[in-house]
């Protein structure tokens, strides 16, 4: 092995980068982030893109089975001193043991002073997308945790301040193509004397670039988007549930895609839904991720059933499988999610959260009280290169 293809790193002894490099991949998180100040060869492996380290890292954390992790959120109104909290648990754990817990970082002076709680968009690969959801201040910022580092990203081109009030629905998602993670903000304007249609507008922010970018306005279909705190990302694309009126002055219910390569929207038909429901403007429904594919939870206000669809293959229509229905009694207020082996998350009354195994009936108590949000997670070590103004480490 010649010397030109050789490091000599802080330990003293000669190892090719590529072996360095290897065992980076095996150490926790907090160890590599240590290693970037021990000596500036290490710091340039594994921040330098050229080295394609942090991508590296996680692919490998997939291959390896290193993401039996659940992100759940705790609602900062169940807290006593009105923190959001979130907390990993492993899932593998019989005992559903904390692997990690985070108080969000966020300053008071970043948040609106009216509205200082953040929902969460998405999660995608370690990242969390929050949004304050604040006509007034559009706040929008992605947080990793596990690297205590987060984003505020530039205010987008539609504000209140340039369009007046609008309805705007956030996702976001990974485009794998480009290994860039994007925020998508449809914005809906009012119907007024001067604008007598609906119209969107459309803006995608890159974490590649750091900027938003607009697109055309007639690339969304003309429909309304309802259930703004719901939407999945798989597959390289974002789904959020729309509706429209037909020719027969009834309402149309379908799934809005947006494909985050080639920026392009589709549509996507929902199961067959009792008739009723084409009598009303918005459906009691979210949209969820169900492993690679999606699943629409809906209140059947007329048999006043919480029932589970599953879309079995993804992007076919006809594998639309109804893979639960249960009764809205007091003790089940409504889906929350689904873990990654496929268990449907349920909230009870009173908060508790249970899982429930659609195959074997099997019910799992988890043991948390008063968590709103749940998705599957990945440690990763997305933004630690990230030094521009806007990006704080904590």
């Amino acid at each position: 092995m010649s010397d030109n293809n050789k490091t000599l790193n802080p330990w003293g002894s000669l190892l090719p980068d590529d072996i360095v490099t290897n065992i980076f991949l095996r150490l926790p998180i907090k160890s590599i982030i240590i290693c970037t100040s021990v000596s500036k060869k290490w710091k340039s492996l594994i921040l330098d893109p050229k080295f394609n380290f942090i991508s590296t890292h996680l692919h490998h954390s997939y291959n390896n089975n290193n993401h039996n992790l659940h992100l759940f959120s705790l609602d900062s109104q169940k807290t006593e001193d009105n923190k959001e909290i979130y907390v990993l648990y492993n899932e593998d754990d019989t005992d559903f043991t904390r692997h990690a817990s985070f108080d969000i970082p966020l300053h008071g002076s970043e948040l609106d002073p009216l509205n200082k709680i953040l929902h969460v968009v998405g999660t995608c690969n370690g990242l969390l997308c929050l949004s304050d959801y604040s006509l007034e201040t559009d706040r929008i910022f992605l947080w990793n945790p596990c690297v205590g580092k987060y984003l505020r990203l530039p205010s987008p081109n539609v504000t209140y301040a340039t369009h007046g009030v609008f309805k705007g629905s956030l996702g976001f998602g990974f485009d794998p193509e480009t290994n860039d993670y994007k925020v998508v903000r449809v914005v809906s304007l009012p119907i007024t004397p001067n604008l007598p249609t609906l119209q969107h507008k459309v803006e995608v922010y890159s974490l590649s670039t750091g900027q938003w970018r607009m697109l055309s306005d007639s690339l969304v279909p003309t429909c309304v988007v309802y259930g703004i705190l719901t939407q999945s990302s798989v597959n390289g694309a974002m789904h959020w549930l729309v509706s429209r009126t037909a020719n027969d002055n009834q309402f149309d219910h379908f799934g809005l895609v947006f494909d985050l390569h080639n920026e392009v929207f589709r549509e996507i038909l929902l199961p067959e839904l009792p008739a009723y429901t084409r009598q009303r403007s918005t459906l009691c429904a979210s949209v969820s991720t169900y492993r690679n594919s999606i699943a629409l939870f809906h209140n059947d206000h007329n048999s006043l059933c919480l029932d589970i669809w599953v879309m079995k293959d993804y992007g076919v229509v006809s594998s639309w499988m109804k893979a639960l229905s249960l009764p809205l009694r007091k003790n089940i207020m409504r889906a929350v999610g689904f873990c990654r082996n496929g268990h449907i998350v349920l909230e009870l009354d009173g908060g508790q959260l249970i899982s429930w195994d659609v195959e074997t009936q099997e019910i799992k108590d988890f043991g948390i009280i008063g968590y709103n949000f749940v998705d599957a997670y990945v440690e990763s070590l997305v933004l630690l290169d990230k030094t521009t103004d806007n990006t704080i480490t904590y």
